[in-house]
């Protein structure tokens, strides 16, 4: 196994969201400054910069991606206040999307260095483990033409609908931000705002496929088991 693919693995259980976000740009910014100091060093004494996987979930918030429009947030701030849902414009691509309890989020910073040079594939393997831990539960997810992320009856435009959202930051090949999986979440805040910019597409979760509660914490086990899979990752 490769020692480069080595992964410390967190799991940050509820916690909100400024705080996981400041905690990954610690991460993220001492592994940038790991690789520029290998930069001048020889390559048989270049250290390993780290690689990390934090799980967790968030209390009420929307986040906004860089590319995202703020009219896909159908509550003003007023509104937002009193129903106790946080809002943060952020550093990762993608639009508006949702973040709440009973929702697997998940936070690879992995210098691609280590892996490959190529966001593209970096995320085809992020759904990849995620279509692998839908199928152990007899949910068959799917990708869908040109858009990001994991959906479920994707070829049928009047059915599809998404189950897991997806959204990253890439910067020297190292990344952060991830994936928010629906498990047992309240997908009612979904109708406070236009998914991902999308308006003719329905959310779902896994809890609503199965007609019952799934366990968050196998969710996350089997997750993490699958992306350590598609990345061979080693733990």
């Amino acid at each position: 196994m490769n020692p480069d693919h080595k992964v410390k693995v967190e799991d940050l259980g509820l916690v909100d969201y400024k705080e996981a976000w400041d905690y990954q740009e610690t991460l993220f910014k001492q592994v940038v400054a790991a690789k520029l100091a290998n930069r001048e060093l020889p390559e048989e004494q270049k250290n390993f910069t780290g690689n990390y996987l934090l799980f967790c979930e968030h209390s009420h918030v929307f986040t906004l991606g860089k590319s995202g429009d703020e009219k896909n947030i159908l509550l003003n701030a007023e509104q937002r206040e009193k129903r106790h849902i946080a809002y943060y414009k952020i550093n990762r691509g993608g639009d508006i999307t949702y973040h709440g309890p009973g929702q697997v989020v998940v936070y690879p910073i992995f210098n691609l260095d280590y892996f490959f040079t190529d966001i593209h594939r970096y995320l085809r393997f992020l759904e990849e483990a995620v279509i692998l831990t839908l199928a152990d539960y007899g949910i068959k997810g799917e990708r869908l033409e040109g858009l990001t992320g994991v959906w479920l009856d994707a070829n049928h435009p009047a059915k599809a609908r998404k189950i897991c959202a997806m959204g990253v930051r890439t910067s020297r090949w190292v990344t952060m931000h991830g994936i928010a999986l629906n498990v047992n979440t309240n997908l009612d805040y979904f109708s406070l705002i236009i998914p991902c910019g999308i308006s003719d597409k329905a959310v779902t979760s896994m809890e609503r496929e199965l007609k019952h509660p799934a366990d968050m914490q196998e969710v996350k086990t089997r997750l993490q088991k699958y992306i350590a899979q598609v990345f061979e990752l080693v733990i």
